[in-house]
């Protein structure tokens, strides 16, 4: 079963997700992640998560690419596309 990813508003193939060429965080380098844990299908502790994205995205005065509100479901469909159970999900 190939990986599922998110890009640019996509769920696409893992394969196929890709970054442009002109895309900031490639050029300069500048950007966050945030690795959550996925514990019998659920992403562990996710207010936690977001709240040391948020933090670390306004240190950089980085927009978020979708709303606070909408990022939670994004992932939950990328652990549910996945089909993870235990594991890890990035962000």
């Amino acid at each position: 079963m190939p990986r599922i990813a998110y890009v640019n508003g996509r769920y696409v193939a893992h394969a196929d997700a890709s970054v442009h060429i002109e895309d900031r965080g490639y050029q300069f380098a500048d950007g966050v992640y945030e690795v959550c844990e996925v514990a019998r299908g659920f992403i562990v502790d996710m207010p936690r998560h977001l709240g040391r994205l948020n933090r670390s995205l306004s240190e950089l005065s980085i927009d978020w690419p979708v709303t606070q509100a909408v990022l939670p479901l994004i992932l939950r469909e990328v652990v549910r596309r996945n089909h993870v159970v235990n594991g890890l999900v990035y962000v």
